[in-house]
């Protein structure tokens, strides 16, 4: 088994004062996250430790590798529903995380040995909270991580599951189904699979505005086309399941060379 430990050091004065005040809440200093990755549900996996020495910047490492790791396997899962799990773990003061990344990348197990989750029905509600001040100056607080990462989970066509850790504490597991693309190129006597391919008119209008903008995330296309947030992401995610746009680590979606051939297929047949 390999074992691979990356450490960061938070930038000299960052935050000293505001950490000295809060240190006896909140204190990822000295705790380590496993990060173990599977080539089965049955082998003996990889583990990777990573350690921080700031909060901000401890969520934020443990979120883009997470998104690297599962994404390098192949994985779809979208950036905002990692970071608001890794976020959530605030509540477990960091204590015992385990990140478990299997196969394909689309199943993602996080797990902590914290205080858990009581009420698991009022948890993915938005609204429901138990941050307290000194939690509120790293994240929102108002109850809306869990609601955001179930709604976004469920739009990608996946699920999220809460269930108690063995003995205490919390296990969260991200699922997505997995999708197999063939490459893009002519078929004899065929059309190429991207033609195959028929999008509604907003779906065609978020791919255009993708393709004008260069990058855009829900926020954007929501915000250009005059459609809510929901609706945005559920129309990225299908682009982004059928290989036409790829997201990257902070949720940003770009068009792909299948997007881009879709395109000029699509334009083609204006031409006179």
């Amino acid at each position: 088994m390999r074992q691979v430990i990356e450490e960061r050091t938070p930038k000299k004065g960052k935050e000293k004062i505001d950490e000295k005040v809060y240190e006896s809440e909140i204190r990822p200093t000295g705790k380590k996250v496993r990060i173990a990755l599977y080539d089965s549900f049955a082998s003996t996996p990889q583990i990777i430790e990573l350690k921080e020495n700031e909060i901000r910047e401890f969520m934020d490492l443990l979120s883009q590798k997470t998104y690297q790791y599962s994404h390098d396997r192949g994985g779809k899962m979208p950036y905002v529903v990692i970071k608001e799990i890794v976020e959530n773990l605030i509540h477990a003061n960091f204590n015992e995380v385990v990140v478990s990344i299997y196969k394909d990348g689309n199943v993602i197990r996080i797990s902590d040995q914290g205080p858990g989750i009581t009420d698991k029905k009022k948890a993915i509600l938005p609204g429901f909270t138990t941050a307290k001040d000194d939690m509120k100056r790293y994240i929102r607080g108002v109850g809306s991580g869990l609601p955001i990462a179930k709604e976004s989970i469920e739009l990608s066509g996946g699920s999220m599951n809460i269930d108690d850790n063995l003995s205490s504490g919390t296990v969260i597991t991200l699922s997505l189904p997995t999708y197999g693309y063939k490459e893009v190129g002519s078929k004899k006597g065929g059309l190429k699979s991207s033609q195959q391919i028929s999008l509604s008119k907003r779906q065609s209008k978020v791919l255009f505005l993708i393709t004008e903008l260069s990058k855009a995330g829900p926020s954007k296309v929501a915000s250009e086309l005059n459609i809510s947030l929901s609706t945005a992401y559920r129309e990225l995610v299908f682009l982004e399941d059928v290989g036409f746009i790829k997201s990257d680590k902070g949720g940003k979606r770009s068009l792909t060379k299948r997007g881009l051939e879709f395109l000029e297929n699509f334009f083609s047949t204006f031409k006179v």
